[in-house]
């Protein structure tokens, strides 16, 4: 355990952003998965729907820092395209 005050408070601080992280992270991912669910049921309509979602879910990610804006470009892309290929 640290000694130094400043040192005590950055353990605290990294606690704190590190859960607030996850839960954008997991929100995240959660909303990716339902647009794979959706897919893979091939049901377009909520397919669309929840694909809105997750490009929200995934661009306050990116401007909340959890995710570098070329990892959150990926991740748009690629749950787009798994939207689209519902025949």
């Amino acid at each position: 355990m640290a000694n130094i005050k400043s040192a005590k408070k950055r353990i605290l601080v990294n606690e704190t952003k590190a859960a607030r992280n996850k839960a954008i992270r997991s929100k995240v991912k959660t909303a990716i998965k339902k647009v794979e669910a959706a897919a893979a049921a091939g049901d377009k309509a909520a397919a669309q729907v929840a694909l809105q979602a997750a490009i929200t879910e995934i661009e306050k990610a990116a401007s909340k820092g959890v995710y570098h804006k070329n990892n959150a470009s990926r991740k748009v892309s690629r749950v787009t395209k798994a939207a689209n290929s519902i025949a």
